[in-house]
């Protein structure tokens, strides 16, 4: 039942008949667990949090840096270097304190997956991460579990609810899996994480906010959900559009593959080797000859590089590869580490590259430990 806090609290959904006190209690009795609390995963808590969803799971193993507070609306500056799953969930109980609130902050992996889902009624993938996205996604379809899919790319974001319930006049039967959208595991060079692209601060806010209609919508069973249809929003133009998606035949089998497999791509403790920004100041000061790759954009380079380093884009480097030297080491470097590595893992197994190594942390992690009067961004 509803406490007489909760009717004032909730008064406005109260008032609306496709919600009202039966609809506020599905709420309050709905568990959802929210997988990443970045640019997405902060509006969708802030809502679901105020619209009184009873048990809300936030996992992320990040901390709040400075560059996240243009869109990540949730933390302050103060916050900066602080676990963001302990931050929000802090912050959350003073928007809302009738919420249980679970923090994980550390990573959703293979090896907690299944346990930690198996907790919750319904996920929201607010991950930036391809291995999580796919992982989110097997586990859900093994455990028979719907989720809120969310993505963002510079001004372009998606929105759909996936392996959901479905009532049809043959009966029930599920939605589309992200497996049905995407069935094969993309080329991360070539798609980084906003992190690395960019993407305009409003936007998680809007795609975020969609999310997290369609979870309530899902919990009180009201209006259409987005089951069978992948909305696109682009926000410079200011046009939305839905696409048709039907579930594979084969999407347990997928799911089960992907699970059997580890989604075909190494873990992050397999990744080739890398060295830190301190370990590569102290080569560089003994002399030796080290051929540094910024594989940034144009405006990144120009705004900080390191000394004599060669600047060839991720976009191009498959048609460059005759610049890069095999007879002495290579160290690779992006922003924050993240490019590079897929630039690293690329020449190695393409090219066969054995002089290769990826600078971790990237020129951030350089201006924070090597060189603090580096121009940053």
């Amino acid at each position: 039942m509803l406490l007489p806090a909760e009717y004032a609290r909730y008064e406005k959904h109260l008032n609306l008949p496709e919600i009202g006190v039966e609809g506020q209690l599905k709420l309050k009795k709905a568990r959802v667990l929210v997988v990443g609390a970045g640019g997405l995963g902060c509006p969708v808590l802030l809502y679901l949090t105020a619209a009184g969803v009873g048990t809300i799971g936030v996992i992320d193993p990040d901390t709040v840096s400075i560059s996240n507070l243009q869109r990540q609306v949730l933390y302050t500056t103060e916050q900066v270097g602080k676990p963001k799953a302990t931050v929000a969930v802090n912050s959350l109980k003073k928007i809302n304190p009738e919420i249980r609130f679970n923090a994980y902050a550390y990573a959703l992996d293979r090896a907690n997956a299944r346990t930690i889902l198996e907790e919750y009624d319904l996920v929201v993938d607010c991950t930036d991460n391809f291995t999580v996205r796919y992982l989110v996604n097997d586990v859900c379809v093994m455990q028979e579990k719907p989720f809120i899919y969310g993505a963002i790319h510079r001004f372009e974001g998606q929105v759909a609810v996936l392996n959901a319930v479905l009532s049809t006049d043959d009966g029930v039967r599920r939605g589309p899996t992200y497996r049905c959208l995407f069935p094969e595991f993309p080329n991360q060079m070539e798609i980084p994480n906003c992190a690395e692209t960019g993407v305009l601060g409003v936007l998680p806010g809007v795609i975020g906010t969609y999310q997290a209609s369609e979870t309530i919508k899902m919990i009180t069973g009201i209006g259409r959900p987005l089951n069978e249809e992948l909305l696109m929003v682009d926000l410079l133009a200011m046009s939305f559009q839905k696409i048709k998606v039907r579930r594979r035949l084969d999407a347990e089998a997928a799911a089960q593959r992907g699970w059997e497999e580890g989604n075909r791509v190494p873990a992050p403790q397999e990744t080739p080797k890398s060295l830190t920004a301190v370990e590569l100041a102290e080569r560089l000061d003994q002399g030796e000859e080290i051929f540094l790759l910024d594989v940034r954009e144009r405006p990144e380079y120009n705004i900080c590089h390191l000394e004599n380093a060669v600047l060839i884009p991720v976009n191009i480097i498959a048609n460059n590869v005759k610049r890069i030297p095999t007879d002495r080491p290579v160290v690779v470097y992006c922003h924050h580490g993240i490019r590079s590595q897929y630039v690293v893992d690329y020449l190695q197994k393409e090219f066969g590259f054995s002089n290769i190594t990826n600078l971790q942390g990237g020129i951030h992690a350089w201006a924070r430990d090597v060189q603090p009067e580096m121009e940053v961004y």
